[in-house]
């Protein structure tokens, strides 16, 4: 199969290249820069241009540009890059791929469980409406913005991804030095829920959406059980072998890292219904199996 991938230089799409690879399928990569591979073709996701004939003959396309949403502090011009650079990104795929002569079967673009907002304690699945505040906007505007491909008729469905376990990138991947270094702790309260997946499982994941006629719309991308941020630090602290007894007080996190603080406090307690009911088997459904995992592919 031939896939066209964008963000493939980051955590999930370079993993998810390598998975495709490995299994023979040929891979375009869409990057901002000048082409320097045969695999790579040329788009600015911002100014609206792309090379369109790099995706002739293409059958899937994954969208998972964007803006890292914890790089920066939440300035109004960092938050501006984090929504237009998904929004802008998104609205030229989709566009592009609606006027190819032959379009893909499918489009997987990313998304996020921040679309539900705070949610507490309560379960949500996909039927779940978008909750309120900057994340969930993002999340609404950048599904939204995919409109184009699915009214051209190809299948689209917004990968609305957790917390992803890896050490190489991401949130976990600035947990486990702390950990490592026997100075982590819980992140305020601890009661908040961590909806979090595997990065293995994350990219099987996306290859099952890829794969599944019938998938179509929001997908959680988390466990079937997620955990509270407590007993996640409790985990960390088990498989690593070091101590955790440094919290971290909500009000110090209000001071370091400002308004992103909120998703950090906040709880979103996401369940995979779309993914259960489609068939797929979670590798690592648990928060210690994750870690473990994570901590594997390290050493790889």
């Amino acid at each position: 199969m031939r896939i066209a991938i964008t963000g493939s230089s980051g955590l999930i799409g370079s993993a998810l290249v390598r998975s495709l690879l490995a299994d023979g399928h040929e891979v375009v990569r869409l990057v901002r820069r000048p082409p320097s591979a045969a695999d790579e073709a040329r788009w600015d996701p911002e100014g609206g241009g792309i090379d369109s004939a790099a995706l002739e003959g293409v059958e899937a396309v994954v969208n998972l540009a964007g803006a890292g949403v914890g790089d920066h502090r939440w300035t109004p011009a960092y938050k501006r890059t984090v929504h237009d650079s998904r929004v802008r990104g998104t609205a030229t795929l989709a566009g592009a791929l609606a006027a190819l002569s032959a379009p893909p079967r499918v489009l997987v673009s990313g998304s996020g469980i921040t679309a539900y907002g705070d949610t507490g304690d309560r379960r949500v699945d996909e039927s779940a409406p978008y909750g309120d505040g900057f994340l969930p906007g993002v999340c609404r505007d950048w599904e939204a913005a995919a409109a184009p491909a699915r009214d051209a008729g190809i299948r689209t469905a917004f990968a609305r991804t957790g917390l992803v376990v890896s050490g190489r990138g991401g949130a976990w991947g600035r947990l486990f030095p702390l950990f490592k270094a026997g100075v982590g702790g819980r992140l305020g309260s601890g009661r908040q829920y961590w909806s979090f997946i595997s990065l293995r499982d994350q990219v099987a994941a996306l290859r099952h959406m890829i794969d599944h006629d019938t998938v179509a719309g929001p997908v959680n991308m988390c466990v079937p059980e997620p955990q509270t941020n407590a007993e996640v630090t409790a985990a960390m602290a088990r498989v690593l072998r070091r101590p955790a007894l440094f919290p971290v007080p909500a009000a110090v996190l209000r001071t370091v890292v400002g308004e992103f603080s909120t998703e950090i406090l906040g709880s979103t307690r996401a369940v995979p219904r779309v993914l259960l009911d489609t068939g797929f088997v979670f590798a690592h459904p648990g928060i210690e199996e994750a870690i473990r995992a994570a901590l594997a592919d390290e050493r790889h």
